[in-house]
């Protein structure tokens, strides 16, 4: 990957800012792990401690970074705090920002389990907010930041079957735009990630791939972070990756509504059979 003149500039500084990166155990925020450090320390954050050291070890030992590890349940609502709390406690400060924590559950909203609704909400919604919160103020004074959120491209419509998850999403993608303006000239930028169907932890936890939308076809969690760490430098909005996810984004807003939900509903019925286990969040 060509460096963009945003690192190429920090380079030059010797100098390496510092990147907080969200479910960075596995899956997407992994391998965006894995692309941004040879460019930023690091500050990687999910529940599972022991897969966190092993990748900071690894992601040490490859290049000249420096690798923080900071376990958190992001569906405690503590959790946003807390991080930020023992970021200032180490002398760190956050020049990137990468949500990208979350997780879904399949099946009948009616039949799901309360607390697990609760939970996905917490992760997806509210972690997100409160940690880009905490981390604007001090982007806003040195002038200079990038915040990604991933979304989904689950966003840009309803999903029966996993109702709360695409909720969440459009969310995502709702927030990300609005700050995105509020932000304009303040030389803090943000991105919102949306990906499509991805190979991933969280779609095999949760059976997704037995679903007639990953029948369609899916990409890699490395292409996907890959597409989304280029869109974050070059300070682009909005990265849909693939041009089968860019078609169905953008065909639902000249579709009827009923259609768009009754064809999202198909697309995510599963061709063997009906699971309602929840993956795990990262």
């Amino acid at each position: 990957m060509v460096l963009p003149a945003y690192v190429a500039a920090l380079d030059n500084k010797q100098q390496r800012e510092t990147a907080l990166i969200t479910g960075a155990s596995s899956g997407i925020g992994l391998d965006l792990a894995r692309l941004m450090a040879p460019n930023f320390d690091l500050i990687i954050t999910a529940r599972n401690e022991s897969e966190l050291e092993k990748l900071a070890g690894e992601l040490e030992s490859q290049h000249r970074t420096h690798v923080h590890v900071i376990p958190a349940d992001l569906a405690r609502p503590e959790a946003p705090k807390i991080i930020f709390d023992e970021i200032g406690r180490r002398g760190l400060v956050v020049d990137l920002l990468v949500n990208n924590a979350g997780f879904g559950a399949y099946g009948n909203f009616a039949e799901s389990e309360l607390q697990r609704d609760l939970d996905i909400i917490a992760v997806n919604i509210s972690s997100l907010t409160a940690l880009t919160r905490l981390a604007l103020p001090g982007m806003l004074e040195r002038r200079r930041g990038k915040i990604m959120n991933v979304a989904s491209t689950a966003g840009f419509q309803p999903g029966p079957l996993m109702s709360v998850y695409y909720a969440t999403k459009a969310y995502v993608i709702m927030f990300s735009e609005g700050i995105a303006n509020e932000l304009k000239g303040t030389g803090v930028t943000v991105t919102c990630l949306c990906p499509g169907p991805t190979v991933t932890r969280f779609a095999e936890r949760a059976n997704m791939e037995e679903s007639r939308l990953f029948k369609l076809g899916a990409m890699t969690s490395m292409d996907v972070a890959r597409a989304g760490y280029k869109g974050m430098m070059a300070e682009k909005g909005l990265v849909i990756p693939g041009m089968m996810n860019k078609t169905l984004a953008f065909s639902v807003r000249f579709s009827p509504r009923k259609l768009v939900t009754a064809i999202s509903r198909k697309l995510q019925e599963r061709t063997k059979g009906l699971s309602r286990t929840a993956n795990p969040k990262k």
